[in-house]
């Protein structure tokens, strides 16, 4: 007897076909979008009335789908755009503690943005007076027009303003975004790398076509690379994290079977004994160094305090024997301080104080570490970070161990020495 499809079953079909419509659409106009395009699963879900993601999965109700494509099709082009584009730029893992309400609003308009400015034939809309107005006014904000920098805008907005703005650039539903507390979950962290991927693709595969690029493509691309520089700083810290063995039991070298066996053989005799030592990725020694100079706000000091000792504070950060050594520094070192792993991490933030409130030059530091080195107070440093909002001369050799800034807005990518690493902080991502 043939199968009588019911009326749910035809909606998610179609509702897939239009989908798959959809895709090409965009794909005829935006080519080198064709990974990102295609990494969103089709997945039914009953109750929505727009896409919804949480990076794996595209949400959607299929009879709002065929009911909206009926309509209005060119809108289910615009608003898949705006999903992918939530995705490519990270929006869904990048919101840290900043207020939900005002992050998802900074994102549609980041992602709207964007979208306007390709002007495609299918994604196409005429801009009302507020949404020029709203691009003007952002185009006039220092450190481009990222989300997070859209969010600061946000927030020196009236009540009445905000509320317009937000169900102006309302495109999709952001129920599924993960919450901060799942951001560490293995899913969580793949999806973003995965992601991260993409985006990288849609990158190289924009810059091969070797056309010169419109203002609209030079919107997306400053997305992304921006995006770039903003990874998880919890994920920039492992960088400086080093591999040595420690005395500790080795489950993975261990089998229990021929231990056991030892018993039953010899009695009280284990046939193997567990190994007591295992190779460790930790952090070992390691120096911060904080830009104290009067531009740096002792707040943003604080927050960045807390949030490092968070991190470092969580289980298999640190060698038993590690040592954090704190330097305050201006235009001259103005204070140094050791900090021995464990709780004396997680006081750390309670028990510093400022020290400073000059210039800002980032060579004596460097200097006085050279020192440490040659004093032997610094045997085996794993890497030293500069907390920094300045822009000044930097050292002019490598200084042969590890090295990142973290840098509190925009900074000259160029003035950045090669051997450097450089992290833009936004300081929302960890204070509310």
């Amino acid at each position: 007897m043939a199968h009588i499809q019911t009326q749910s079953e035809w909606e998610a079909e179609m509702a897939q076909k239009i989908f798959t419509f959809i895709r090409h659409e965009l794909y005829l106009e935006l080519r080198y979008l064709e990974p990102a395009l295609l990494a969103l699963a089709f997945c039914p879900a009953d109750g929505l009335s727009a896409f919804a993601t949480d990076g794996r999965y595209l949400r959607v109700s299929p009879g709002w789908m065929i009911t909206v494509f009926q309509k209005n099709a060119p809108f289910l082009d615009r608003a898949y755009l705006h999903t992918v584009f939530h995705c490519l730029f990270r929006h869904l893992w990048i919101g840290g503690k900043r207020d939900v309400r005002s992050w998802h609003v900074a994102c549609d308009i980041a992602a709207e943005r964007v979208i306007d400015a390709l002007d495609k034939g299918c994604t196409r809309r005429i801009l009302n007076l507020l949404r020029r107005d709203t691009y003007a006014s952002l185009s006039r904000e220092e450190g481009g027009i990222s989300a997070a920098v859209i969010y600061r805008w946000l927030k020196r907005q009236d009540k009445e303003r905000f509320r317009l703005l937000e169900a102006e650039f309302y495109t999709d539903d952001h129920r599924y975004w993960p919450k901060e507390e799942d951001m560490q979950k293995p899913s969580c962290i793949q999806a973003r790398q995965e992601w991260e991927q993409k985006a990288n693709q849609a990158s190289l595969l924009q810059s091969q076509r070797g056309t010169e690029q419109k203002a609209g493509e030079e919107a997306f691309a400053a997305q992304v690379r921006a995006k770039k520089a903003r990874r998880s700083y919890a994920d920039f810290l492992r960088k400086f994290a080093v591999l040595r063995e420690e005395a500790r039991l080795d489950p993975d070298e261990f089998d229990l079977g021929y231990y056991s066996y030892g018993f039953l053989l010899y009695g009280r005799m284990p046939l193997i004994e567990p190994l007591e030592t295992k190779e460790s990725l930790k952090i070992r020694e390691f120096v911060i160094v904080i830009d104290t100079s009067y531009s740096t706000s002792g707040e943003l000091v604080e927050g960045f305090l807390k949030e490092t000792a968070a991190i470092l504070s969580r289980k298999n950060s640190f060698f038993e024997s590690c040592l954090i050594r704190i330097i305050q520094c201006d235009d001259q070192v103005r204070m140094d301080q050791t900090v021995e792993a464990g709780e004396a991490v997680k006081r750390l933030p309670d028990s510093f104080r400022i020290a400073g409130g000059g210039g800002t030059d980032f060579r004596p530091a460097f200097s006085y570490v050279e020192k440490l080195q040659k004093a032997g107070e610094l045997k085996h440093l794993g890497g030293l970070l500069y907390f920094t909002d300045g822009k000044v001369i930097y050292p002019a050799k490598n200084p042969g161990y590890k090295t990142a800034f973290l840098f509190l807005g925009d900074y000259e990518e160029d003035a950045v020495p090669p051997w450097a690493m450089r992290l833009r902080l936004e300081p929302e991502e960890w204070m509310k």
